[in-house]
């Protein structure tokens, strides 16, 4: 029996992000005349390694689906700034307030490069989960652009994608040179100073295949000292015959990134550039290795499997002020004796530089069986599947007194001193397995089911009373149901269950009598509990009009228990993680999508309504209705801050001329409360204790407007460019309360009773125009 040829493992990813499915899934669209070259396939994987691929009429849930082409149309600066101008349900918290690092929101859930946000989605890379193991967190700045050749994003809290998958599984999956021959080079600039480069190529010769792209990029930013600089590179190599597929890739960045994140309202008001201590910096080194194969054991059986290795080093340096000033100052009796020279001491010493290096070594291995195997005389699929991830965090953390200069920054008064040494360990095993069932042409039937135990270990290494085992572990169960009653209209049902344990940053700091910084500076603090998360959603998804105008509809709601929070009042990040009991998050997605002559249009919107369903109190004594202690008290019912209930995405390109067209990006969002106002109470003025506050404890909604054109001047060549916010909108995404030490012309205040209670915000970029060029060799893919 002749043997069926291997399109490559990631062949059922790939063939959902032909034009015609991404259309169907309300994505926006690439390239009019691409709808005419490539061939209508709708399979996609729905397991964190690819195998034989589900017909996306079998899928229950609203999958989303993307290829690179359409990313590189907008040129958009990077995956997490495409999917937040297109896909509904997605959303940026910009905290960090820099390009590559946001905080990208899904659901109401979060994948972010800021230690302290509760991390709700898992992400892959070519089957490689690239949460880091020290606090889950996602680096957006790892991966170029230039190397993705699609992704799928799965809403919910599927199983089959192991930890952290509580509202969604994002798995990206890169080129090779047998699908992507030829080379392409890319260079832009403009404005905040910014300019890029990039460079990919690839090839096939007789079995084999290479593929290697490499991508610059370097800005002043458009704040006060915030320069950035990346470096990234990724290669594939690959052999196949007609039944078996490997490819090794490797992957490497060095970045330096500049994020000042939160200032002061009042602050912004003065100068919308302005920061409120600097610096604030964070460099990544990644080496990462990756070794993929598939293999058919005969036509319909499927092995496959992957073994990696991660290697990241990570330093920040942050100049803050000193979080011990207040109660130094009340205890040396500074009021009433402000010249001894401990008080003219301890006000040269309002500053403090933090420092940390965590070095994280992480390698793992997935094996995985897909068979088409009939039941009952049915068609059925099914996958099982085992995998085995091993992460240790080597972290350190060391403060040095400083002070600070009239622009704010910091400088050194001293050495600095080692305040934690932590080795912190994670063993993470997971089996899973899933099957597509159809009893009948029409109806078919989805269960899945995994095990995932994990062991965290901290072991202190200067007598800080780290040191603890902890153990988790969680049967997470799924099923669901699609019903096609014609080529045009999709319904499902679905029901599942996540679970994410606690980190060793969460575990190490879970006091608030002992509040950490973050990067955190960790005491001996009580266990956590695991995250459960389970997920109900129905929606449906079909064509009309003779299959021109798509569309999509889901309702969803995800119930978390023992659900994990940082709670934080300072602006330099000072909190403690602990669990809030039970949250919810519920809503609607809708979706219109289609084409209209040379016009390709969509259009989404959503609500998520994201709610606190038990009672606790939390440390915020920025807020107005905060108790003598600092404590407030949130109620069964209260929103869930930075989690906007309304949003609407409006997109579309139209093509002027042959070669020439213009697209346009519309972003609407409602406002949101800030961290620290977790009771949804807080209110600017006057509270009954004589405190005053300087702002409301929301921000509000936004309106964003951004252009992209492009024009193919010659067969290989291409301008482009890209204006965002067109109508130079001033407006923050991110925000929480705080204490202000400094007065409205920016100076340090010595004495803590002439601070201000106020709310600090990131805002959002200014008007900015890019501008670069292209120039495509060789027999590239059409997009």
């Amino acid at each position: 029996m002749h043997r069926r040829r291997i399109k490559r493992p990631v062949a059922g990813v790939l063939a959902v992000f032909a034009v015609q499915t991404a259309q169907a899934q309300n994505e926006a669209p690439a390239n009019p005349a691409a709808a005419l070259e490539i061939p209508t396939v709708t399979v996609i994987a729905t397991t964190p390694l690819p195998g034989l691929g589900t017909p996306v009429e079998e899928v229950p849930a609203n999958v989303r689906v993307l290829t690179g082409a359409q990313i590189e149309q907008q040129r958009s600066t990077g995956l997490a700034d495409y999917m937040n101008q297109n896909l509904g349900g997605v959303f940026v918290n910009e905290t960090q307030n820099n390009p590559y690092q946001p905080d990208v929101n899904f659901r109401g859930f979060t994948a972010s490069p800021l230690l302290g946000t509760p991390q709700g989605l898992s992400v892959y890379v070519d089957g490689v989960r690239v949460n880091e193991a020290f606090g889950d967190v996602v680096n957006w700045d790892l991966l170029p652009q230039s190397a993705i050749s699609s992704v799928s994003l799965m809403p919910g809290s599927n199983p089959v994608f192991g930890l952290n998958t509580l509202g969604g599984a994002l798995s990206v999956q890169t080129k090779s040179g047998k699908q992507y021959p030829g080379t392409a080079l890319e260079a832009s600039g403009g404005s905040f100073g910014r300019s890029s480069a990039s460079l990919e190529t690839g090839g096939a010769q007789g079995d084999f295949d290479y593929f290697l792209t490499a991508s610059l990029f370097d800005e002043d930013g458009w704040r006060d000292f915030s320069p950035s600089n990346i470096k990234q590179a990724f290669g594939k190599l690959g052999w196949e015959n007609e039944s078996t597929d490997f490819d090794l890739s490797y992957a490497w960045a060095d970045t330096d990134l500049t994020g000042n994140g939160l200032a002061p309202v009042a602050m912004l008001k003065q100068r919308y550039e302005a920061v409120f201590t600097a610096p604030d910096n964070t460099r990544n080194q990644l080496n990462m290795v990756n070794a993929r194969a598939s293999h058919f054991l005969s036509e319909q059986w499927l092995l496959g499997g992957n073994v990696y290795f991660r290697g990241l080093r990570t330093h920040t340096f942050n100049g803050d002020v000193n979080d011990d000033y207040a109660d130094d100052y009340e205890s040396l009796d500074c009021e009433n004796d402000p010249n001894s020279s401990d008080c003219q001491e301890l006000a040269e010493e309002n500053a403090a530089n933090n420092r940390t290096r965590v070095a994280q070594r992480s390698y793992g291995a997935t094996l995985q069986l897909s068979a088409t195997a009939p039941l009952l005389g049915r068609d059925n699929q099914f996958t099982l599947g085992g995998s085995y991830d091993n992460g240790r965090s080597d972290f350190k953390q060391y403060t040095q007194e400083a002070t600070l200069t009239a622009q704010r920054r910091t400088e050194a008064l001293g050495d600095a001193g080692l305040d934690v040494s932590l080795i912190g360990r994670e063993r993470n095993h997971g089996v899973y397995f899933t099957d597509t069932w159809s009893p009948y042409k029409l109806l078919h039937l989805t269960a899945s089911l995994r095990y995932n135990q994990a062991r965290v270990e901290l072991a202190d290494r200067i007598g800080t009373a780290l040191n603890g085992e902890h153990d988790f572990h969680r049967l997470n169960p799924a099923l669901g149901f699609t019903y096609t009653p014609d080529t045009t209209l999709t319904l499902y049902v679905d029901y599942n269950e996540g679970n994410r344990v606690p980190t060793p940053i969460e575990l190490g700091c879970a006091d608030p009598t002992q509040p950490c910084k973050l990067p955190n500076a960790f005491a001996a603090d009580p266990p956590l509990k695991q995250v459960v998360a389970k997920t109900w959603e129905a929606g449906g998804r079909g064509s009309l009009a003779g299959k021109r105008l798509n569309w999509s509809a889901a309702l969803f709601r995800t119930l978390n228990r023992d659900d994990i929070q940082f709670i934080s009042s300072s602006i330099s990040g000072a909190g403690y993680f602990a669990n809030v009991g039970r949250t919810e998050r519920r809503g609607v997605e809708l979706g219109l999508s289609g084409q209209w002559a040379a016009l390709q249009w969509h259009a989404e919107y959503v609500l998520v309504d994201a709610r606190y369903l038990s009672d606790f109190s939390v440390v915020s004594e920025n807020n107005s209705t905060a108790d003598a202690d600092g404590f407030i008290e949130v109620a069964d019912g209260n929103r869930i801050p930075l989690i906007p209930r309304h949003g609407a995405k409006l997109g579309g390109e139209y093509e002027l001329l042959r070669g020439l067209s213009l697209g346009a990006n519309l972003m609407l969002s409602s406002g949101v409360f800030l961290r620290g106002n977790e009771n949804n109470r807080h209110q600017a003025g006057d509270n009954p204790q004589g405190s005053t506050f300087d702002d409301p404890g929301r921000i509000g909604g936004y309106g964003l407007l951004n252009l992209y054109s492009n024009y193919r001047f010659a067969r290989r060549w291409e301008v482009f460019a890209r204006l965002n916010n067109v109508f130079d909108r001033r407006f923050a995404t991110s925000g929480q309360l705080a204490g202000n030490p400094f007065d409205d012309n920016g100076a340090f205040q010595a004495n803590p009773e002439d601070w201000h209670h106020v709310a600090a915000i990131a805002p959002a970029a200014p008007r900015a125009v890019w501008a670069g060029l292209s120039l495509k060799l060789g027999a590239l893919p059409a997009p």
